[in-house]
């Protein structure tokens, strides 16, 4: 049975199979599997990225064993050693790079993992329906209490496989697939600047401060496509006798990234991992959360996705986050929210320090007035009253008038 995303299991062997498959056709693109080694969220150095040209690991620990296909199936094959992972790499990241077209492309796309002593699938996650990605992060073995988990991840970018390296931390200077660089062509005449695009809008970041806490995206054609809205933290460390390790304050922090939202015709409702209700990205409420990050270590933390192409059907969504475990405050907490426009330039802002017991912290709140959307920073932390949800707090506090029931993961 596929995980659902955003799940985890327990490996049970160290020498693993991986399978990357896709069904092939006319007009599906080549795609690629690779697999990056982390430590601190990062690779140490290029030898930490395994792809076709890379095929493996100076450790031995992840090769790359080509591809074959079997009927209607194309599928590309890694061995991966948990025995022999170095201490220090603490994931390893499963990529997917498609050549030539996108991911919507690419149909029954899945990782599945296998223990070849036994033959019995350990693992599997048939990724959902894709659209303008062309790479995808489509799982994560990673390290728990002593031994590895594997986790369905389904995260994709609009970047290709140099997009996905540079978030990890490789430097990207040249091709890294295909035939060599061309020689440089003749100098020729200027052309006059092609007008203005939405593909070609590429501004400055735009970040926003108590001094100036909102912005438009609609005045750098940041109103098509999809939004992705990113919540990345650390937590505070401190110094002991064996190193660096967690601040005493928290255990296993679980945050949640949510999203209230009301909708044009009046109907309200939200997105969040508890009650399993994720949304939809292709229909109401045209909001999806990509699985829930239990470790602020998930590729790039978590992410929400708004479809802007539904702008019309949206009229307002407040992000929020809330503190689901391990934590009895987000004092200490470290965290950063990037809010990407697939056109337009990206939108970050930091939270303040949080002094106060407050398990909910409102984030961003985005109103669309006319067609103008408009991003606010909202950084304000939320103190819960005694017995009452942070959701419901955050409710509360932006007038939204739900009505809410317990809910659990």
């Amino acid at each position: 049975m596929t995980m659902p995303k955003g799940s985890n299991t327990p490996v049970p062997a160290t020498v693993l199979r991986v399978e990357l498959g896709r069904r092939r056709g006319a007009g599906v693109p080549d795609v690629d599997a690779s697999a990056l080694l982390l430590a601190a969220g990062k690779v140490r150095s290029d030898a930490d990225f395994v792809f076709c040209d890379q095929p493996a690991h100076p450790s031995g620990a992840v090769r790359h064993e080509g591809g074959r296909t079997e009927g209607a199936l194309v599928v590309d094959t890694l061995s991966v050693d948990l025995a022999r992972v170095e201490g220090a790499i603490e994931r390893i990241v499963l990529a997917a790079s498609a050549d030539g077209g996108t991911f919507g492309q690419v149909p029954d796309l899945y990782v599945e993992v296998t223990d070849p002593a036994s033959g019995r699938v350990v693992a599997r996650f048939d990724s959902p329906g894709a659209t303008v990605e062309t790479a995808f992060l489509l799982g994560e073995f990673y390290r728990r209490q002593g031994g590895w988990k594997f986790r369905a991840v389904g995260q994709g970018y609009d970047s290709g496989l140099d997009g996905v390296a540079t978030e990890f931390g490789i430097t990207v200077d040249e091709p890294r697939h295909g035939a060599p660089p061309l020689a440089p062509a003749p100098p020729a005449p200027v052309p006059p600047p092609p007008p203005r695009a939405p593909s070609a809008v590429r501004p400055s970041r735009v970040t926003l401060t108590k001094a100036a806490p909102s912005v438009s995206l609609a005045k750098q054609g940041g109103t098509a496509g999809v939004l992705r809205v990113n919540l990345n933290w650390r937590t505070r460390e401190r110094l002991s006798g064996r190193g660096p390790r967690r601040w005493s304050g928290y255990g296993d922090l679980d945050l949640d990234l949510c999203a209230l939202y009301e909708l044009a015709d009046g109907r309200k409702g939200v997105v969040q991992a508890l009650g399993n209700s994720f949304g939809s990205l292709h229909r109401p409420p045209y909001i999806h959360l990509d699985g829930d990050d239990r470790t602020g270590a998930l590729a790039s933390g978590e992410n929400l996705t708004v479809n802007l192409d539904h702008l019309r059907d949206l009229r307002r969504v407040l992000v929020f986050v809330t503190v689901y475990e391990g934590a009895s405050s987000f004092a200490g907490l470290h965290a950063t929210v990037t809010l990407r426009p697939q056109y337009g330039a990206p939108v970050d802002f930091s939270l303040d320090e949080c002094t106060v017991p407050s398990t909910v912290c409102a984030l961003a709140l985005i109103t669309n007035t006319g067609g103008d959307l408009v991003v606010r920073r909202e950084a304000r932390y939320l103190v819960p009253e005694r017995g009452v949800s942070p959701q419901r707090t955050v409710d509360r506090a932006y007038g939204w008038g739900m009505n809410w029931t317990p809910g659990r993961k």
